[in-house]
């Protein structure tokens, strides 16, 4: 950054300077050229004026760095020259370029007192001449330093409006990357949630259907061929399940779409695992926003889940209680959790997060007479706003105090 800024500074002075040269070469070649005249009774260039030349032309390769030392130096120059009748009007090309700097880096006060004092210094030599001064040429002076100032406001306004429309595209650069880099996040926090939630619950099926078939295998064949079964039906909607995500990645229509109408199918899988359901509805059953029933769906079937990993046997209650404006679900288990699992685990997390992410809330805990409880609240009326954010583990949200400890 630093190497940089050296290379621009480099860069302005060395076109200052080539600026500087040029004012200078056209001053020397209008004097000794004969190119122009006042009007007025003029003395020869002799050293004195050149030095006033050279010295008021070459400060303006300093011209960004320092302008009120050269924009007094160039003026200064500019009445000294004039006051002593030296010949051409170029001399005053330094003090027009001081002038115009002045106004360019937005020091119009500067710019305006260099013009007045130029103009005012220009004409009391030429009131006092003995001569008559060329037609107009107070006048065409005094325009050239209004141009200047008038012409150095306007390049300095462009300026400013193009720095501002580049500052307001990089921000729009930056506001596109930032929105981008937020829904990969979104995506992949998704993609993990509907992996675990349906993996998972196929893995814990299958897990303990094998169990069953090992045990029963050699002395209860119909058992070990029914967990079988029961492995294959699990497979399968995993596999579905599975087909149903990537459909959704690659921008397709889902064939199995997550929700509240699969539940009798997640609910005889269980049973069939060994853990008996007792499902109890309240109130007229009803629609529900496509997102709200998929997080309806995804939370009973990871509660399910956890019953199945943690609780040993078990029996499940699923409470689906039809409020207005409201659908309440809660699943409660009378099994034992082991000694040291804490609510931190990804199942409640995930939960959580997709309660919080419809506008609902979520607790889960253990019960008081045993068991784990599990209970969730979610808007059912369409156009609720979803929360902006999903809470991190372990921060208070909607759905009150941390997760206290229970199943993970």
């Amino acid at each position: 950054m630093r190497l940089v800024k050296i290379v621009n500074t480099w860069q302005a002075w060395r076109a200052d300077a080539l600026i500087a040269a040029v004012v200078l070469a056209l001053g020397v070649a209008d004097t000794y050229g004969r190119l122009s005249a006042s009007g007025l009774v003029e003395r020869p260039l002799d050293t004195a004026g050149l030095a006033l030349l050279l010295v008021s032309s070459l400060a303006l390769a300093f011209r960004r760095g320092a302008p009120v030392p050269v924009g007094v130096i160039a003026v200064g120059c500019g009445i000294a020259y004039y006051g002593a009748r030296y010949p051409g009007v170029f001399a005053t090309g330094p003090a027009l370029v001081s002038i115009y700097t002045a106004a360019v880096l937005g020091r119009r006060r500067l710019a305006i007192v260099l013009a007045v004092a130029l103009a005012v210094g220009v004409s009391v030599p030429v009131a006092l001449a003995e001569g008559d001064p060329e037609p107009g040429g107070l006048t065409l002076l005094s325009g050239w330093l209004m141009a200047a100032v008038v012409v150095g406001e306007m390049v300095r306004n462009r300026r400013a409006y193009v720095r501002e429309v580049e500052r307001r595209a990089a921000e729009a650069e930056r506001t596109r990357e930032e929105e981008a880099l937020r829904r990969a996040g979104e995506e992949r926090l998704w993609i993990a949630q509907e992996l675990h939630d349906s993996l998972t619950h196929a893995i814990s099926v299958v897990n303990v259907q094998a169990s069953v078939a090992l045990q029963t295998f050699d002395h209860r064949p119909e058992l070990a061929r029914a967990a079988l079964t029961a492995i294959k039906e699990a497979g399968h909607e995993a596999m579905d399940e599975l087909r149903a995500t990537l459909g959704v990645l690659r921008q397709a229509e889902p064939d199995g779409e997550a929700g509240l109408a699969r539940l009798p199918r997640l609910v005889a899988r269980t049973e069939s695992a060994g853990l008996p359901v007792r499902t109890v509805v309240v109130g007229a059953r009803r629609e529900l926003p496509a997102e709200v029933d998929r997080a309806a769906y995804r939370i009973v079937q990871e509660a399910f889940t956890n019953v199945l990993r943690h609780a040993g046997a078990a029996s499940i209650t699923l409470t689906t209680e039809y409020r207005p404006g409201m659908i309440v679900l809660g699943v409660e288990d009378d099994g034992t959790s082991r000694p040291g699992e804490t609510g931190n685990g990804m199942g409640l997390i995930g939960m959580r997060e997709r309660a919080v992410a419809v506008g609902g809330s979520f607790t889960a805990g253990p019960r008081p007479g045993g068991g784990f409880a599990v209970r969730a609240e979610l808007p059912a009326a369409a156009g609720v706003e979803p929360s902006a954010a999903v809470r991190a583990p372990g921060v208070a949200g909607p759905a009150g105090a941390e997760l206290p400890v229970g199943h993970p």
